[in-house]
This record gives structure tokens, C-alpha cells and sequence, in this order.
């Protein structure tokens, strides 16, 4: 437990009650992440690439995306980090309501790390917030902010 760190994690969700969710999730949870949020996939890409507004804001270790997204698809944003060298090794964890096949597919073959559907329920959503972020701790190892290949 000892060598527990805490992350930066992007959240790029449109819906607040679900920020909210997934704020309460993360304040609850025995480390303290920093999260960060956006509410639309052009926003994700700025802060991803620190233009604008988001010009000092740190290297997430692990986004969260959900793929209906105003502005830019959670799909295009995807493509878009992947396809893109400073970007690529960042985990994405597509965290949707959809769970549509052909999502679930696209997703995977757009090199998604992992993908997961929202559940309804209150406490299940939490839990499963709580698991994807418990993991990403203390689970798996991470290149460090500023140590991206």
C-alpha cells in the first residue's frame, strides 16, 4: 500500500448528474485522485493537448470517456488520441451507457482500454467507479506524467 500514488484522471462526460457520480465515487475512495472534467470532446482534445484554457493543466494517467458526446463524438475522441504519439499510452476507459455491440467493437478496435456500461443504479454506478479507479492504482503500473513514450 505504501507505494500508492495518487493519478490525474480526465473525465469527459457531458452529463452532470453522472460528474457528480463519478466525483462522489472519487471522494469516497480510500486515495485521492485528482479529477479533472470536460464536458465535450472538443474540450477533451484541448485539454489533452494543453491549448487554450487548459495550457498549464497536467498530462492525465487515465481518461475516462463516454462516447455520446456534444461538440466532438466520445468515438472521434478516441481515434484521436490513439492516433496520436504523446497521447496514445494514456489509458482510456470508455465509460457509457451504451452497450451496444457495435460500440463495444469499434471502441476495442479503436484501441480503447477497456470498455464499460454505466450502470443505473446509484450504488452500483459508484461501485463500479470505484473499481476502475482502484485498479488503475493500485493494480496497474503507469508511466509516470512526463515519462510517456
Amino acid at each position: 500500500m505504501n507505494d500508492m500514488r495518487w493519478i490525474d484522471v480526465l473525465l469527459v462526460e457531458d452529463d452532470p448528474g453522472d460528474v457528480l457520480l463519478t466525483r462522489e465515487a472519487f471522494e469516497h475512495n480510500k486515495v485521492q485522485n485528482k479529477l479533472h472534467v470536460v464536458s465535450d470532446g472538443e474540450q477533451a482534445m484541448a485539454f489533452l493537448r494543453r491549448e487554450g484554457q487548459y495550457a498549464d493543466v497536467p498530462r492525465p494517467d487515465l481518461i475516462l470517456l463516454d462516447l455520446n458526446l456534444p461538440r466532438k463524438d466520445g468515438r472521434e475522441v478516441l481515434e484521436d488520441i490513439k492516433a496520436d504519439a504523446e497521447l496514445r499510452s494514456i489509458p482510456v476507459v470508455v465509460l457509457t451507457t451504451s452497450e451496444a455491440e457495435e460500440d463495444i467493437l469499434r471502441s476495442y478496435r479503436l484501441h480503447a482500454n477497456a470498455y464499460v456500461a454505466k450502470p443505473v443504479d446509484f450504488d452500483q454506478f459508484i461501485r463500479v467507479v470505484r473499481q476502475i479507479d482502484d485498479f488503475f492504482v493500485t493494480v496497474v503500473k503507469l508511466p509516470r506524467s512526463g515519462q510517456r513514450p
